[in-house]
């Protein structure tokens, strides 16, 4: 892992220490608003972002990683949370929205981060709430950001698809007109020359000068 692209020196360090204080941390990206958590208690300051402590209410699946850069899907499920997350799982569009989970290390007994990498990032497929007398726990399914490579863009090198992407581009304005345009490659032709008189191609002058030799 030391040689995973994306480590900065600090998680490097921390690999090769022979005590180690490791967290993981969730951001779901909802239309209004972020929900951040992490496997500690208190608050967390990741990227000038806050995430809540949910200790061992957060879990989240084995993450896996394939040298043939193959798709790997991961669920996460919170127990016990406040009516605020729980009128989001119920009430957000959330399908497609972005989640991120972070791998990183705290100075030894406080909640100081020494480093963060992502091991994870992807769209939110399947959301299900179930309650009960302890509270609701929310159970998320997303899958990774490369399963887009295997999904078509319905987009077309037309006018209609360049003006969805950039409007009022016009690169793509003639495009229809040249679909059944006739390109004459390597065909000698006639040309007229001006004040009346006729000419022709090179090659045309040359047959005549060889038909006229013999």
């Amino acid at each position: 892992m030391a040689t995973r692209q994306g480590l900065d020196s600090s998680i490097v360090n921390r690999l090769g220490a022979d005590e180690q204080a490791l967290f993981l941390a969730v951001k779901a990206e909802f239309d209004s608003g972020d929900v951040r958590v992490w496997t500690g208690t208190d608050d967390l300051s990741i990227n000038s972002e806050t995430y809540t402590g949910a200790g061992e209410l957060l879990a989240i699946s084995e993450t896996q990683e394939n040298i043939d850069l193959s798709s790997q899907g991961i669920s996460i499920s919170l127990n016990g949370m406040d009516s605020t997350v729980l009128n989001i799982a119920l009430t957000e569009n959330y399908q497609n929205r972005f989640v991120t989970i972070f791998l990183g290390y705290v100075m030894g007994g406080t909640n100081e981060v020494a480093g963060v990498v992502t091991i994870f990032k992807g769209r939110m497929t399947a959301l299900t709430v179930a309650d009960d007398p302890e509270g609701a726990t929310i159970a998320i399914d997303a899958e990774n950001r490369l399963i887009d490579l295997d999904r078509p863009s319905n987009l077309r090198y037309t006018k209609e698809s360049q003006n969805f992407l950039h409007s009022g581009d016009t690169a793509f304005n003639r495009i229809a007109s040249i679909q059944d345009k006739e390109i004459v490659w390597g065909k000698s032709s006639s040309v007229t020359g001006g004040g009346g008189g006729s000419g022709g191609s090179r090659s045309d002058a040359i047959r005549r000068n060889k038909q006229e030799q013999r």
